[in-house]
């Protein structure tokens, strides 16, 4: 019995001595989603200095270890120096060492059009044209880290980093087993969301979010949507939609409502089961088909 509390005496010591190490090292780890996280930052920055709200940022992909894609749902427009300044204000916010290339290429042709290297040293760094407006189209663009990518720690994204992080939990997870008796209790989160379909519909954000896919919605959008899912599979009239969503306000909406359904339904039609039904002379039904 001795040597069994003595046993859980050491685990339970080093299990406490690591924990600061092992929260460290999960804080300082520039991880592959921080890097998604950060590139989706700076698009939509991107797209708000052009007062873009609803233009889709498509889900970011990691072409290679250092390369990464940005790309958007429509044709969009831009200057350099707006797009220089997202990325780099994007990145400074995980600590990340800013040296790396940017290319934006045209869908169609993968052509280059516009391209610029940041480097630690901004003296070596090349950003030219900044003040030459890019033209209106669909492009993509490419963020290619020189090198290995690193934290302002120093710590490389390497194999012997995540050995080193899998003994510490290894050894916490040791120390867990040894000393509770009863299973973890995990508290459920609960989240300002709704679910609709295969959405999550996050009202106070304005947004509609599906796995790693984020669609801005107008405050009028929102407005809508909200009242539709409050009374989903049952009929939302013409008159209870204006009346809360416009005549509220005081303004008496004419063809306006039905403009913003239509664009609703685009929004929602990558997931068919779900439908804005229009129900004639009445008003609209949003059915969740099963």
């Amino acid at each position: 019995m001795k040597c069994a509390l003595t046993f859980r005496y050491v685990i339970l010591n080093i299990a406490l001595l690591l924990l600061p190490v092992s929260i460290w090292a999960q804080v300082t780890e520039v991880s592959d989603k921080m890097m998604k996280v950060a590139l989706r930052d700076a698009g939509n920055q991107l797209l708000l200095t052009q007062k873009d709200s609803t233009t889709r940022i498509a889900p970011v992909r990691q072409l290679s270890d250092s390369l990464y894609e940005l790309s958007f749902g429509s044709s969009i427009s831009f200057e350099p120096s707006a797009l220089v300044s997202a990325i780099e204000e994007s990145l400074k916010r995980i600590d990340l060492e800013n040296k790396y290339t940017v290319e934006v290429k045209r869908c169609a042709d993968r052509e280059v059009v516009y391209s610029y290297l940041m480097t630690n040293n901004r003296e070596s760094t090349i950003v030219p044209c900044l003040d030459r407006p890019i033209a209106r189209d669909c492009y993509l663009i490419e963020l290619e880290f020189s090198g290995v990518v690193t934290n302002t720690a120093g710590e490389s994204k390497g194999f012997y980093h995540n050995l080193f992080y899998g003994f510490l939990l290894a050894t916490l997870f040791l120390a867990v087993v040894v000393y509770i008796k009863k299973p973890w209790q995990h508290k459920t989160q609960t989240e300002s969301s709704l679910v609709l379909g295969k959405f999550h519909f996050i009202p106070d954000q304005l947004k509609l979010v599906r796995e790693a896919e984020e669609i801005t919605l107008s405050k009028k959008e929102c407005e809508i949507l909200e009242l539709l899912v409050t009374n989903i599979n049952d009929i939302v009239t013409r008159d209870e939609l204006s009346k809360r969503i416009w005549e509220d306000n005081g303004v008496v909406v004419g063809r306006s409502l039905d403009t913003y359904i239509s664009k609703l339904r685009k929004k929602l039609q990558s997931d068919s089961s779900i439908k804005i039904n229009n129900v004639h002379g009445v008003g609209y039904r949003l059915e969740e088909i099963d």
